[in-house]
């Protein structure tokens, strides 16, 4: 199965039965985060590869009542999930969005670009179509997911992540297609996100102590970070 069949031909819902919708909240109190520091007051918000749509709902419940928010996904199951959240200023839609004419003022690209076969392309696409980029990218890599290897089998197998990052080429990928970083930071899914692994709650620990003292050391060596990104 190609990267992109997971999506349209139902194995990704199979393997993950909510399409992560339980972490949305968290994930738009980040998005939140970044844009009030920023001092960013959009008035349209697009969303690529929205899954079942409930980091876009969660923020239709928190940014002024004038904002659009728009969502896009090429999957026909994330779609019918999106679909029951759709309201008045929040639309779904089952298309490409490469593939549309459109301008907004905040672009989201949450969790997405590991997927992508050819990501470079697919980042280039997108620049000219908003004026302030939002990513949220997993660091996969990590000295102890390189030394056990399963954490990276697993997450290539179960969500369909097919490029591995850590913060220094994450940064770098978005450069090098042309974007300006303004901003950004870690989030700490693996510390403040419920997890049923033993080992990833064992972990916790040591990773918030760590992470107080040094965020790229913690990070690198014992991963369960993201970086969410602000770039133009």
């Amino acid at each position: 199965m190609t990267s992109a069949g997971l999506y349209t031909e139902g194995g990704y819902l199979e393997n993950n039965k909510t399409w992560h919708a339980e972490d949305s909240p968290w994930k738009a109190k980040q998005i939140l985060r970044i844009l009030e520091k920023n001092h960013i007051q959009p008035k349209v918000v697009y969303e690529v590869g929205c899954g079942a749509g409930e980091v876009l709902n969660q923020l239709y419940q928190q940014l002024p009542a004038s904002v659009e928010f728009h969502g896009y996904d090429i999957s026909p199951q994330a779609f019918q999930l999106a679909k029951a959240r759709e309201k008045d200023r929040l639309t779904f839609h089952q298309e490409d969005l490469l593939e549309k004419d459109f301008q907004c003022d905040v672009l989201m690209i949450i969790d997405v670009i590991e997927h992508v076969e050819d990501y470079y392309t697919f980042l280039r696409k997108l620049k000219g179509k908003a004026e302030y980029k939002i990513l949220h990218v997993p660091l996969d890599l990590s000295v102890q997911a390189v030394l056990r290897m399963k954490p990276i089998l697993e997450v290539r197998r179960n969500v369909g992540h097919i490029h591995y990052f850590v913060k220094q080429t994450a940064l770098a990928s978005l450069q090098e297609a042309g974007y300006e970083i303004v901003d950004y930071f870690y989030t700490a899914g693996s510390v403040e996100l419920s997890s049923k692994s033993f080992k990833a709650k064992l972990l916790r620990y040591p990773r918030r102590l760590l992470f107080a003292l040094d965020q790229d050391f913690t990070a690198r060596v014992l991963g369960g970070y993201s970086l969410l990104i602000l770039a133009r």
